[in-house]
């Protein structure tokens, strides 16, 4: 079952006005002349950012299955972690620091082996908690 991010205010003006800002200054170099066609090769990493953020922003989803365990993907950015090695969910919380393949505040600490821990963000918490507990019984669920 496939779950898609879910987005927040915060992290889509966050994204969405860093992505408007390059954009904005460097049309407006271009339009103005500040940019000569030589120093053009700069608009090379200003897009490839953006294209990344917008990437990110789009294509974060999760996805759990009996053969893959929970799959996650955050643009370039993406893992598997085998549902039996999950030991605890922590619903309703951020994790500020860490690996973090979301886009929202208050999702899911899904912590794992001994001490490793991921933050995800699905649309809804509980239709994904009672997913990955219909496929490990075993996981803690913390609030």
């Amino acid at each position: 079952m496939k779950f898609n991010s879910k987005k927040d205010v915060l992290f889509s003006f966050i994204i969405l006005g860093t992505n408007a800002f390059l954009i904005g200054i460097t049309i407006a170099g271009m339009i103005n002349g500040e940019m000569k066609k030589d120093e053009y090769w700069v608009l090379i990493p200003i897009l490839a950012v953006i294209g990344l953020l917008f990437w990110m922003y789009f294509g974060t989803n999760y996805e759990l299955s009996e053969e893959n365990g929970l799959l996650y993907r955050c643009g370039p950015f993406n893992g598997k972690i085998n549902v039996n090695r999950i030991t605890e969910i922590i619903k309703g919380k951020t994790l500020w620091v860490g690996f973090r393949p979301a886009t929202s505040k208050n999702g899911l600490i899904i912590k794992y082996d001994r001490y490793n821990e991921i933050y995800i963000s699905p649309k809804t918490n509980e239709s994904f908690i009672r997913k990955i507990l219909h496929l490990n019984k075993n996981i803690k669920i913390t609030e």
